[in-house]
């Protein structure tokens, strides 16, 4: 049923209990797990009067990222494949795209339960993955 798992990860708090529940349904299939975190793109903030440069939040994000990988592997069962993928651009557009071209069965992901006014700022990459996946979604509600 899941031979090829999607488990994005940015490396909140809260990353373990999705790597928990992703490990336990790779384990069940024998799967391989596609660890992915996404580098943002959206410096947001960059400004002509203050912020980073460019090439600094680049550099940050592709760090913060790898170190999200890093972690989130560590939680899975040493038994589990896995596959690491660090990519860079818009995180909902880069899990969905990672999907399709990728040929996954399932993708797990933790979700905030933000709502109000932090979810209208901050948004939900969850959401978006949700409502545009063309593959079954899971998500492990993250307790903040």
């Amino acid at each position: 049923m899941y031979d090829h798992i999607l488990l994005p990860t940015d490396g909140s708090e809260g990353a373990d209990a999705v790597a928990d529940h992703v490990g336990a349904i790779a384990d069940r299939f024998d799967a391989t797990v596609h660890v992915l975190a996404v580098a943002d793109t959206r410096n947001r903030f960059e400004s002509p009067s203050s912020g980073l440069a460019p090439d600094v939040w680049e550099e940050a994000e592709s760090e913060r990222a790898e170190a999200a990988v890093d972690d989130t592997v560590a939680i899975l069962p040493d038994a589990v494949p896995v596959e690491r993928v660090v990519e860079s651009g818009v995180p909902h557009e880069v899990i969905l795209e990672y999907a399709d071209a990728a040929g996954m069965d399932v993708i797990v992901m933790g979700t905030h339960g933000r709502t109000g006014l932090d979810h209208y700022l901050i948004g939900s990459v969850a959401e978006r993955v949700v409502r545009r996946s063309s593959v079954p979604v899971l998500t492990v509600r993250i307790e903040e």
